[in-house]
């Protein structure tokens, strides 16, 4: 390594391998600018290093396991990415099925029926008083959750829970009427 260590034998081994070394990386990136970072990189390593590297360290090989090194990172970060998007894709691509099933099984007749408004009615019937209080105040009279607190004398916690419980309950009811769900909990 001592011939490398002079400005002179660097600025020789960098002429004649510079070219060649952003060819390899470019081969594999694709991109000559992310290349040529890699390479500069390199071949700043091994200046930075130079006092540091054994006798027998071959400068090419040096910097081309840099390069090397360098490429690999950036091809698993691009798969990484990859298969990240792959799988939001996947998610959106469900959730937009999932979406056009619903409509289409969505009856709005249904949705304004005797039966649906008989589960509904039962569902309440059958959760704890102070629930159905707090969850009528909410969803039919149209109070925030500060106000039911305020007037039931109550933290706004304990609104939370039990607004939280009773459309656990009515989901659980309306299981078979998705849709319907989404409606009824929204509105």
């Amino acid at each position: 390594m001592d011939s490398f260590t002079d400005l002179h034998s660097f600025n020789l081994l960098f002429n004649e391998y510079y070219n060649r070394f952003i060819l390899f990386a470019q081969s594999y990136v694709k991109e000559r600018e992310t290349a040529e970072d890699f390479v500069s990189e390199a071949f700043t390593l091994l200046w930075e290093n130079r006092n540091n590297l054994s006798k027998n360290t071959i400068p090419q090989a040096y910097i081309l396991t840099i390069i090397r090194n360098r490429c690999l990172n950036h091809l698993q970060h691009i798969q990484v990415r990859h298969r990240i998007e792959n799988r939001l894709s996947e998610h959106e691509e469900w959730r937009l099925s999932l979406s056009i099933n619903t409509l289409q099984a969505c009856d709005p007749e249904f949705l304004f029926s005797e039966e649906l408004k008989q589960i509904i009615d039962e569902t309440l019937r059958g959760l704890p008083k102070k629930t159905r209080e707090i969850f009528v105040l909410n969803r039919f009279e149209g109070l925030s959750y500060k106000e039911i607190a305020e007037k039931m004398k109550l933290s706004t916690k304990s609104i939370e829970f039990h607004i939280s419980k009773a459309l656990g309950e009515l989901r659980i009811s309306l299981k078979d009427f998705l849709p319907l769900t989404f409606f009824f909990i929204l509105f």
